[in-house]
């Protein structure tokens, strides 16, 4: 019985202190209320701004909605594009004058040359000489050019010309020449009006074609051709080739109408320097149809091959 009372007595001191353990354990408190503002029991609804304040945006928060600015409309309509930009600013006359200068300095620069295209031997069927060279002033598009050919044997001169030509370009490559030739030779002289066309064709053909009207009326027409080939940067193999034809007789000149004449030639060049280049070479000529007939009635060959040496030069 003893036992169960101290039993009793030990539960009822042990409870209370269980208890104090956790003393909030079973107490739900309320959170605690938001602080209220300091001047909350100031009422400013009477109160202006101050006049520091800035003025309020009527557009606040409205973000990306501002409004594009007024674009004021042309009071008259545009330049015109011109030919020329910088006319827009700087007045016509005034550049017209500035591009004639600057053609002046970059594209129309007078210059000179003097080119003795053949000056040689010829040896064989009557041994003899010739000649053919030219002489040009001006610039890239209009210039004077002087022309001479001629040739002769040992005795006498057979025939000489020089023509006055007025040479204007009419494309990149090939020029218009107009003008007048005269004739030098023994027999009856001749002065020609002249026209033609010189320049260079495709693959690099250097090629000519003129038609000549004599004071007395005669009609004839040249044309020639060569070429340069290269066989080093010095040695120049250069072939050539004239032929003459005539719209009628003129037995006074002893040329027949139709194919009047023909020359070749293949000529071997050295330039020791640019402007200066001996040759060897051969050239054949032929008289055709009445020309030929004429040539042998005057006992002369209507053909000829010559073996050539000479030279080529230009300043």
């Amino acid at each position: 019985m003893s036992h169960l009372v101290l039993i009793l007595a030990l539960s009822a001191a042990t409870a209370p202190a269980l208890a104090q353990t956790d003393p909030h354990a079973a107490h739900h408190m309320p959170a605690a209320p938001a602080p209220a503002p300091a001047h909350a029991e100031h009422d400013n609804s009477g109160h202006g701004a101050p006049p520091w304040a800035d003025a309020p945006d009527e557009h606040a928060g409205h973000e990306g909605h501002s409004a594009a600015p007024a674009v004021a409309e042309p009071t008259s309509a545009p330049q015109a594009p011109k030919d020329f930009a910088a006319e827009r600013f700087y007045d016509p006359k005034v550049m017209a004058a500035a591009r004639a200068q600057l053609q002046r300095e970059h594209g129309d620069i007078r210059w000179s040359q003097v080119m003795l295209e053949t000056a040689e031997r010829r040896l064989g069927d009557g041994d003899g000489y010739g000649w053919e060279g030219r002489a040009s002033f001006g610039g890239d598009i209009n210039r004077l050019v002087l022309k001479s050919e001629g040739e002769g044997d040992d005795h006498s001169l057979e025939a000489a010309e020089l023509q006055a030509l007025y040479a204007r370009t009419i494309g990149p490559y090939f020029n218009l020449q107009a003008g007048l030739r005269h004739d030098f030779k023994p027999g009856p002289s001749r002065t020609y009006a002249a026209l033609g066309v010189e320049g260079l064709a495709p693959y690099w053909f250097e090629v000519g074609a003129t038609a000549f009207l004599s004071e007395k009326g005669d009609l004839s027409a040249r044309f020639e051709a060569s070429y340069d080939l290269r066989v080093t940067q010095r040695l120049i193999l250069e072939p050539r080739a004239e032929i003459e034809l005539q719209a009628q007789d003129v037995p006074e000149l002893g040329e027949g109408a139709g194919l009047s004449s023909a020359e070749v030639g293949l000529r071997l060049r050295y330039a020791i320097r640019q402007e200066f280049a001996p040759y060897i070479g051969l050239m054949h000529e032929r008289k055709f149809g009445q020309t030929a007939d004429y040539a042998r009635v005057h006992g002369e060959d209507p053909k000829a091959t010559r073996f050539v040496v000479g030279l080529r030069a230009w300043f």
